[in-house]
């Protein structure tokens, strides 16, 4: 069960305020990110749902996975979405030490770096699993040239209990300009995932709202 709300307060962006919570904008323009892919099927769906919509997203990727799925990460790369950092095996900051937590970094950091090849994207976002990083951690990676994107709203399309119709109404009715807003291409968060996404899309788009990448 959640207990965190789904529009993250003006609080907590202070108290931490070198983490990116959302982007100040006049224009409508929404930020789209998807974390724990890529996923067979879902990644390869969320992809073509964001097409029909024009729609660039941020793919905030876990090591392990892009080392099995190696060409399901192609395919985001191929749509000309943004990447970053999701740990390699999703850890939990808060109960990992910082050396091991930024081991883990580093470790995905080198899969998915092999996996971009000639390109020129750099890899300098970073989002913490859960949301959890310790303040050393988040020095650490800050030092290393890392930009930690954190939200602004959170879907919990991953959550069990909450039913599909409730997932698209946390996604709409608290999204705002400039907003960064969190989805899932998992498993888990599928059936919620694939319900929302294309009606948020569709929403925002007749409202004129344009939907971009998080650039490095």
């Amino acid at each position: 069960m959640r207990f965190a709300p789904v529009k993250i307060p003006q609080l907590v962006k202070r108290i931490f305020p070198n983490y990116v919570w959302d982007f100040s904008s006049k224009d409508k323009v929404i930020y789209l990110t998807f974390d724990d892919g890529p996923t067979p099927e879902i990644t390869l769906w969320t992809l073509n749902t964001l097409k029909k919509y024009n729609a660039k997203a941020t793919f905030f990727c876990i090591g392990n996975n892009v080392k099995k799925h190696p060409e399901l990460f192609k395919a985001i790369l191929a749509d000309n979405h943004s990447i970053g950092n999701h740990t390699c095996d999703h850890l939990k900051g808060w109960k990992t030490t910082t050396e091991v937590y930024l081991e883990n970094v580093k470790l995905a950091h080198d899969i998915i770096t092999t996996q971009l090849e000639n390109s020129q994207i750099e890899l300098r976002l970073f989002r913490p699993p859960f949301g959890q990083i310790k303040s050393s951690q988040g020095d650490a990676l800050l030092k290393l040239g890392y930009t930690i994107i954190m939200w602004s709203v959170i879907t919990f399309d991953w959550e069990q209990e909450i039913t599909k119709a409730q997932c698209l109404k946390n996604a709409i009715s608290k999204t705002e300009k400039g907003d960064i807003v969190v989805f899932h291409d998992s498993i888990k968060a599928s059936k919620n995932m694939m319900y929302t996404l294309p009606k948020f899309l569709d929403y925002f788009s007749k409202k004129g709202y344009r939907f971009k990448a998080i650039e490095a």
